[in-house]
């Protein structure tokens, strides 16, 4: 008989008491992955995942040690803690770690309340296959699509539960269901190709097949003919694709390992104004239908909303429990953790402040400069947050977009950057985070 998540969870800690650890917590994951590649209107790959994953982490004194398997047996769960157990014996101390006290702890939550768990049935492989054959379809019929690289379509279930010495057990399960299409327009060395994707945790939330493929392929032959832009300084417009990755950059630098390393471009700025006035960055890990909603941390501790930047001014780090005590400080409820690692910050869903224009607006605003859509690669001084990365979009003069442009670098410094930043209004709100595009003055653009 196959044993849930929460009794292989205390099954663990049994173990690890047996093993004589001071302290323990365990993880289990049990999962349900499918995914269907379709390629010229036939089946291309099938793959079905089921399984569990374990993990333990063991302490003795303030040494710690992790150990994670995908056997569930009680011999090998009796062998994970032994050998954890040792390694912790070897491990070097630290002052930091340690669970959470019992009055830390989440009490109560509303699993409910999240709405993560599809109630429909998992859908079959074949509905799987006919929604991506529908994608495909629909990017071939746009004109000027050569061909389609990719359609696929997936489904996935996770259940996961955490337990702990400390008295702490709970657990939760999310779905998602998701469609992507990657099309291609001209041949040989003209050829251009963009994507379009939905991931929702319901079925009934998810866009047709039809509209995945057909702005796909719209975005692909967008992209026709795309040369070099303009070498100099200009306004850069991030469309809302691809604008989280400048709001991710943030959101490293106040992560409390960064900041306790003394690894932040952001570290002595707390409390000083690093968005514009009137713009607010929330952690939102109690949002409805969102991928990253979490009712308790890896630590057990509860989550809440909490302004990261309010009003423009940096109000605090993300900080698991060892994190918050390394800088004399209390855990914001963001530890996150896999099974064979502890547990380090992170954020869950977030929601920047939209503006009240919308994006073409903001692209009449810019007069001359580069609309961003894609970006490659990636060079970022921790330290000092100078920026630049490849970036491929649209070449916009006198407020209209005039040509599809490729192969340039956009660089300037992201302190600089996002106390200049304007947001548009178009952000998607089913997203984990939701930023809009986001219209940025005086970047430094490298091309013909």
């Amino acid at each position: 008989m196959t044993r849930s998540p929460e009794t292989l969870a205390h099954a663990l800690l049994d173990a690890a008491r047996k093993a004589g650890a001071d302290a323990a917590d365990a993880i289990a994951v049990e999962g349900t992955s499918v995914s269907i590649d379709v390629l010229h209107g036939k089946l291309e790959h099938a793959e079905r995942s089921d399984g569990v994953e374990i993990g333990l982490r063991v302490l003795v004194g303030q040494r710690q040690a992790c150990v994670s398997a995908s056997d569930t047996r009680p011999e090998t769960m009796a062998e994970m803690a032994e050998r954890a157990v040792a390694m912790a014996r070897l491990a070097p101390e630290d002052p930091t770690i340690g669970l959470a006290d019992p009055g830390q702890l989440a009490q109560t939550w509303d699993i409910a309340a999240l709405d993560m768990i599809d109630p429909a049935p998992e859908p079959d492989p074949a509905a799987l296959e006919r929604a991506a054959l529908e994608a495909e379809a629909a990017a071939l019929a746009v004109a000027g699509v050569s061909q389609v690289q990719s359609a696929s379509a997936g489904y996935g279930r996770r259940t996961r539960h955490l337990a702990a010495t400390n008295g702490f057990s709970g657990g939760y399960t999310r779905t998602d269901h998701g469609l992507s299409c990657v099309a291609i327009t001209g041949e040989g060395l003209g050829m251009e190709r963009d994507y379009f994707g939905d991931m929702r945790m319901h079925r009934a939330d998810m866009m047709s097949p039809q509209e995945v493929g057909r702005i796909a392929a719209e975005r692909a032959v967008a992209r026709k003919g795309a040369r070099q832009p303009k070498t100099g300084a200009y306004p850069v417009l991030f469309d809302e694709r691809i604008s989280a990755s400048l709001i991710g950059h943030l959101l490293q630098a106040v992560n409390g390992s960064a900041i306790a390393r003394g690894a932040s471009w952001l570290r002595d700025a707390l409390g000083e104004e690093i968005l514009p006035t009137g713009l607010s960055l929330v952690e939102q890990p109690l949002r409805p239908r969102a991928s990253g909603s979490r009712p308790f941390d890896a630590e057990g501790l509860p989550t809440a909303d909490r302004a990261i930047v309010d009003q423009g001014l940096l109000t605090g780090w993300t900080l698991d429990l060892a994190t918050a005590r390394k800088l004399g400080l209390s855990s914001t409820g963001n530890a996150a953790r896999g099974t064979s690692a502890p547990p380090s910050p992170s954020v869950s869903n977030v929601a920047l402040t939209q503006g009240s224009a919308s994006r073409d607006d903001l692209i009449k605003q810019m007069g001359t400069g580069l609309l961003i859509t894609s970006m490659i690669g990636s060079s970022i001084n921790p330290n000092t947050g100078d920026y630049s990365r490849g970036a491929s979009g649209f070449w916009v003069e006198n407020g209209e977009i005039t040509y599809p442009v490729n192969e340039c670098t956009v660089a300037g410094n992201l302190r600089d950057m996002l106390r200049r930043l304007t947001p548009a209004n178009d952000a998607r709100t089913h997203l984990s985070h939701v930023v809009p595009s986001l219209l940025v003055e005086g970047l430094t653009l490298a091309g013909s």
